[in-house]
């Protein structure tokens, strides 16, 4: 796929050609999914998303396959294990929040059914799809990822800012924000 006009952000990285070409923008459904992004993303914070996606399997590994259920009963012995870990990022309290929030996921999961469910009616049930034609129009924060922001702090959630938000926002496909020259903009506006 060498020759195909995609989004300029992934550059000549191969693993985020693939991330960008596979999976950002995709919209999700499966809560395990979701789970990981907004992980990902609270680790993301500071950093840049390279970093993370090198990192990813090891993630993986370390939190269980981000299953919440798991990760939510996490003690002070496998934090301390976690904040040791030389494969992931070993932020403190970066990792605190994730334990935090796959508490405030399961209470989600709860009053919803499914976090899926909960995240997509705030959002009419359907993706946002922008018609940006430069990297440069952009944003890194909407009205749509402060209120999303607001609804997940008020439920308990940490390392979810307004920019945070938007980035889960995009990569888990509940925004469009490839650039409409982008093969990936078609593919997802005509799914």
């Amino acid at each position: 796929m060498k020759n195909i006009k995609r989004c300029d952000w992934p550059g000549a990285d191969e693993l985020m050609l693939k991330y960008h070409d596979e999976e950002w923008g995709t919209p999700v459904h499966d809560d395990r999914k979701w789970f990981e992004y907004i992980t990902l993303d609270a680790f993301q914070a500071g950093l840049s998303w390279s970093i993370v996606l090198k990192k990813r399997e090891n993630f993986r590994a370390a939190f269980e396959n981000f299953e919440p259920e798991t990760i939510a009963k996490y003690d002070e012995t496998k934090y301390t294990e976690l904040t040791q870990d030389a494969g992931i990022i070993r932020n403190r309290a970066k990792i605190k929040a994730t334990i935090t929030n796959a508490r405030a996921f399961l209470k989600i999961q709860e009053e919803y059914g499914t976090f899926d469910k909960f995240i997509w009616q705030l959002f009419d049930n359907q993706p946002i799809v922008n018609e940006w034609k430069g990297t440069s129009e952009i944003p890194a924060s909407t009205p749509d990822s402060d209120r999303l922001s607001k609804e997940l702090i008020a439920r308990g959630f940490k390392f979810v800012g307004t920019t945070i938000c938007y980035a889960f926002m995009q990569g888990a496909g509940i925004v469009n924000d490839h650039l409409v020259s982008c093969f990936r903009y078609k593919e997802l506006t005509a799914a």
